[in-house]
């Protein structure tokens, strides 16, 4: 890198004028703030916005990113900025890479994670190839994350407000992604700093609710979804205890979670019960104690590793591990089985903890994130 040319804010040397940045716009408050603010900055500004699912089942329906109304908010950020706009259709992507396998891993009693799943294999891949084939520099986004420069290249960090925190959903992100990804919003301390910015840009999103749903899933009814693309997946069956004992009948294992409780219509019960297990093959619902969901060793795959050193070069590692993305980072011992799958050991057990999720892995003495693997159920 030539010494002479100093680093725009992006980290590149070039002039902010010379260096095209294409920013993935959801629609929302976030995505739109780190367009007009990098158009002001004078950057070579794109917005691409991904249409993901059908239009006309998303125009009804309020509280989800990547909706019609979402994709028409985009266009007028990027109209009020004057930067170009494009949508690209990746439906079909979206359903193989992302929907299947959501419907196919509530059938097998897991919990997925569809906002990992999208960022990995659609946003941080095939976005991020169209950025390359338009010849960005980079690609922006909107998260809550940061990278940093270290010793070894970019690094991926926790964002500033612990609030705002999304690195649970952004675990998978790879090396070679994340020296091409940037951030902007990672160092703010506060959504409201993101909706300040939004007013000064006289933004059309700037006070446009923050999504809540999974994007395909209307009014979080997962079950409804699942029905519609699994006919049958609702059949009804048994409610037993560990034991083995009928308690009552169900109506369909994708009706229920780990770690549930209410709405298993199983009351006069002297203790509470919670499910603990989901037998798709047998269509049975195991419930149990409380002290049942307790759960110390947790087996990871798909591990992607961001440590600077193989993941397989030690035979233990000491960090600390989110298993749900509401729950704060806790001490855990990883035991590489490969540089792909590791045993995680938690020094306390935690409750609920289900295959399907995400266990991201973080530096037990910095906000960085060291990466993380999928929650199976072991050999």
């Amino acid at each position: 890198m030539p010494r002479d040319v100093p680093l725009n804010s992006l980290g590149l040397p070039k002039a902010p004028a010379d260096t095209r940045v294409v920013v993935a716009m959801s629609g929302g408050v976030d995505s739109s703030v780190v367009a007009a603010m990098l158009a002001e900055q004078g950057y070579d500004v794109v917005g691409v916005t991904l249409q993901l699912y059908d239009h006309g089942a998303a125009l009804a329906k309020k509280g989800a990113c990547c909706a019609g109304r979402d994709i028409h908010d985009a266009r007028r950020v990027a109209e009020t900025m004057g930067f170009p706009h494009y949508v690209l259709d990746y439906e079909n992507t979206f359903r193989e890479a992302v929907i299947e396998e959501f419907a196919d891993a509530y059938l097998a009693g897991a919990t997925p994670v569809p906002c990992i799943r999208c960022n990995e294999r659609v946003k941080f891949k095939d976005l991020l190839n169209t950025a390359r084939e338009l010849d960005a520099d980079c690609m922006a986004t909107g998260h809550y994350i940061q990278r940093k420069m270290g010793p070894h290249g970019a690094e991926l960090h926790c964002a500033a407000d612990a609030n705002r925190d999304q690195s649970y959903f952004l675990f998978s992100t790879t090396p070679d992604q994340l020296d091409y990804l940037r951030f902007p919003l990672g160092h703010l301390q506060s959504k409201a700093e993101t909706r300040a910015l939004a007013a000064k840009y006289g933004l059309p999103v700037a006070d446009k609710p923050d999504s809540q749903d999974i994007c395909f899933v209307p009014n979080g009814n997962y079950a409804a979804v699942i029905e519609k693309l699994r006919p049958g997946a609702a059949d009804p069956g048994q409610i037993v205890d560990m034991d083995g004992r009928v308690l009552g009948d169900h109506r369909g294992v994708i009706h229920y979670t780990i770690g549930q409780r209410k709405g298993l219509g199983i009351g006069g019960l002297a203790d509470p019960l919670y499910v603990v297990r989901l037998d798709p093959e047998t269509r049975r619902v195991i419930v149990g104690p409380k002290d049942a969901l307790s759960t110390r060793i947790v087996p990871v795959r798909e591990v992607n590793w961001l440590g600077d050193a193989p993941l397989s070069s030690r035979p233990e590692w000491e960090v600390a591990v989110k298993v749900r993305s509401t729950r704060p980072p806790r001490p855990a011992i990883i035991r590489p089985l490969s540089d792909t799958e590791a045993e995680v050991e938690l020094f306390t057990p935690e409750d609920g903890i289900s295959a399907g999720q995400a266990c991201v892995f973080y530096a037990p003495d910095s906000s960085r994130v060291l990466g993380g693997g999928w929650i199976w159920r072991g050999r």
